[in-house]
């Protein structure tokens, strides 16, 4: 037996145990952020130190190593915490918890982290699509890989085995976007709406809803007809807070011509509402603003937007479809898809092409009329 060695404060000691075995102790950070004391064994004093030292490295790495394998209920939690609030966005965290609460927990609660299985995984998927839909179930498969990807970092686990299950196929949403007559009569309807320079923006620019209520006058130039969009209005939850863009990016727009006369509009109409609010007014600098000057509502201008198409006779779409018909508008005037996608503010043009575009049957009667042209060129033999 090798002599014994003293080893420094918080190291651990190794000693041989009756049955010939060598086994150490050491105090360990847990994944809940307390510390228990973790028992490594071997046969031999030098096998045993090596778990030993391992052990010790981790501690001063500050990285969890937990006396036993952690269950689902237990991770999940803590990841959301420690990895996703300090680093995502809120609304992204809102929508990572509601999964976790309403289906991972419920399902995969009681599952340890090692014990965790393919056919576990696939079980819960099968489960929250008949719950909910496949698209929810392709979500909830997206948080849990991710949860697992950060236990796999933090060497909880050897593997991800969220990765080897296939996500739910979903079938995309099939949008049909206004024509371009339709959007003319909803503009013309919407004239007198409070709220109408704020459905120019979102219909000319294609704004997101967030992004048009995030506006602050200092952001807009009307003599040199440019916007710069740099923040946006959410609610998540109880909770309305202005945040960065969605790819945290700020980006610079020319305004049309068609949205300066409505911007000077709610211009003179935002200081009349201030001059009857008086001492009540809040000074937050928005272009869109409630009568005491408050940032508007997300949901109230999608009320809004629903309410006027419905009294026009419109189909009925959602005002982020909007977005959709700017980006088909854009396309059909021949702007360059890298173009398109910086109006937008997408951070990947492959967005702007499989997403936000919807090819119009006039404009695939266009695209075939330029075919039978070019193939009439040379007469055939009769």
């Amino acid at each position: 037996m090798p002599p014994r060695k003293k080893n420094p404060n918080g190291a651990g000691s190794i000693w041989q145990r009756k049955d010939g075995r060598y086994e150490a102790r050491v105090y360990v950070p847990q994944p809940d952020g307390t510390r228990k004391r973790k028992t490594v064994y071997g046969s031999t004093w030098e096998e045993c130190d090596t778990k030993r030292q391992e052990l010790v490295r981790r501690d001063r790495l500050s990285i969890p190593t937990p006396t036993r394998s952690a269950k689902l209920s237990e991770w999940l939690p803590y990841w959301l915490a420690e990895f996703v609030k300090p680093e995502r966005k809120k609304t992204t965290y809102a929508k990572y918890e509601t999964h976790v609460r309403r289906y991972l927990i419920p399902l995969l609660g009681g599952k340890r982290l090692e014990s965790l299985g393919v056919p576990d995984v696939r079980r819960m998927l099968a489960s929250v699509a008949a719950q909910a839909s496949p698209a929810t179930a392709k979500e909830s498969h997206r948080v849990l890989r991710s949860a697992l990807t950060a236990a796999c970092r933090e060497e909880l686990i050897s593997r991800n085995v969220v990765q080897l299950v296939p996500a739910p196929r979903v079938q995309p949403r099939e949008l049909n976007p206004w024509s371009l007559d339709e959007t003319l009569t909803f503009l013309e309807a919407s004239r007198t709406d409070p709220l109408y320079a704020a459905f120019v923006l979102a219909i000319t620019l294609g704004l997101r809803r967030g992004e048009v209520l995030g506006l602050r006058w200092r952001d807009i130039d009307l003599e040199h007809r440019t916007l710069t969009v740099r923040n946006q209005v959410q609610r998540v939850q109880k909770e309305l807070y202005e945040d960065n863009t969605k790819n945290r990016r700020a980006r610079s727009i020319p305004l049309p011509a068609m949205c300066i006369a409505p911007l000077r509009w709610q211009r003179l109409r935002q200081r009349e509402q201030q001059v009857l609010a008086g001492e009540g007014w809040q000074h937050s600098g928005h272009v869109f603003t409630t009568r005491t000057g408050r940032p508007v509502e997300p949901r109230n201008i999608s009320r809004s937007f629903e309410r006027i198409s419905a009294a026009a006779g419109l189909p009925r779409i959602r005002l982020h479809d909007a977005r959709h018909g700017c980006a088909t508008l854009l396309f059909a005037a021949g702007v360059p898809a890298r173009v398109v996608m910086e109006i937008l503010g997408h951070s990947q043009i492959a967005v702007t092409m499989n997403v936000y575009t919807h090819v119009s049957d006039s404009t695939r009667r266009e695209a075939m009329g330029h075919i039978d042209r070019l193939l009439k060129r040379r007469k055939h033999p009769g």
